[in-house]
């Protein structure tokens, strides 16, 4: 008889534990709870996994306080590994138990040379699963020497030391460090990811840290509408095109939901959570810049959204931060808030 997807859940239930330690590596016990950051294990404690039944519910159910998300143990094994298909969660969780595996049904020899297509959201999906967290590593030494040093609440950006890297299909594959930025949508399921690949060896002027090749920064996957996230959007968010840009933008406006479309034509198209009344559009100091900026002011006044710009006073918010200080950077943004804005984001936090 072929297993249910709820009766591989209830087996798991009954070794929540387990599934936990296993899965959820970066998290621990606290009582009847697993406490993690996320459903793709990242550090933190705003994820509760139930470890036993109680009045409240059964053994195995989770809930993200963070996001709202919810579920059992089969979606942590599928998100914690990247897996698209029930399929693959369910041989992973028979392994996981150890149960016998059911008869494979017949595949095409493509199915077993490419189970995840090169650049699609599932190859996307496992390399964020296969990197680990940027603490410590060269992906956070990258970032500091940029100027940036506001680096809570980063889940979303981890760290591959052997991530490939093909300039093109006539040249062999080379290897390099890399940055590693989730893409999601606005519910928070990973659509894509993005790779910023790193010299290990030097960080001079010209490069800012890049590994030496043709196109150190790379998308994968369904990019359209999404971003990479910094902060759960509500009433007020900000959204740009470059990952250093809105980091170094949160330096300074460390509460502030912000977003990285990766590129004029994303940052054009990017969604609006329902909840948005006030959006900031970070402009890059370029003509495409220019034209995604006007494409966003339409749409959001459309919907009835209040739309400001944040220009730098150099090429880029940071140039802004690197070349003329945080002092004179917070000064040049200050004056670009909603009253409401600076009272909340940046007053608030230096009071504090």
């Amino acid at each position: 008889m072929t297993e249910t997807a709820g009766d591989l859940a209830e087996r798991l239930a009954q070794n929540a534990e387990a599934v936990c330690r296993s899965y959820l590596s970066n998290g621990r016990k606290t009582g009847r709870y697993w406490v993690v950051g996320d459903v793709r294990n990242m550090p933190g404690r705003s994820m509760y996994v139930r470890l036993v039944p109680s009045a409240k519910g059964t053994a195995g159910k989770w809930t993200d306080a963070a996001t709202g998300e919810h579920g059992d143990l089969l979606d942590i094994i599928r998100e914690s590994r990247g897996l698209t298909s029930f399929k693959e969660t369910a041989d992973e969780a028979r392994r996981f138990l150890a149960l016998p595996q059911p008869d494979p049904k017949p595949v095409v020899h493509r199915d077993r040379v490419s189970p995840a297509p090169m650049g699609s959201p599932r190859a996307a999906k496992r390399l964020f699963a296969m990197s680990g967290p940027i603490a410590g590593t060269l992906a956070e030494t990258y970032l500091r020497k940029r100027g940036i040093k506001a680096l809570h609440g980063t889940g979303s950006l981890r760290f591959h030391p052997r991530c490939y890297y093909r300039p093109d299909e006539h040249r062999p594959t080379e290897i390099w460090p890399a940055l590693i930025a989730s893409v999601t949508d606005l519910n928070g399921h990973q659509t894509g990811a993005h790779r910023t690949w790193l010299n290990p060896n030097s960080f001079s002027a010209a490069s800012l840290g890049k590994a030496p090749i043709e196109t150190p920064r790379r998308a994968m996957g369904d990019l359209l509408g999404h971003a990479v996230r910094f902060g759960v959007a509500g009433e007020v968010m900000a959204v740009g095109e470059g990952i250093e840009t809105m980091l170094s933008l949160r330096c300074v406006l460390p509460e502030m939901p912000m977003a990285a479309a990766l590129s004029a034509a994303h940052l054009a198209a990017i969604l609006f959570p329902d909840t948005l009344r006030r959006l900031y559009i970070v402009r890059d100091d370029d003509p495409a810049g220019d034209g995604a900026g006007d494409t966003l002011v339409e749409r959001a006044d459309a919907l009835g959204i209040e739309a400001l710009p944040l220009s730098p006073i150099l090429g880029d918010l940071n140039e802004d931060l690197r070349l003329r200080g945080i002092d004179a950077f917070r000064a040049s943004i200050r004056v670009q808030l909603a009253p409401q804005d600076v009272a909340r984001f940046m007053e608030a936090v230096l009071s504090a």
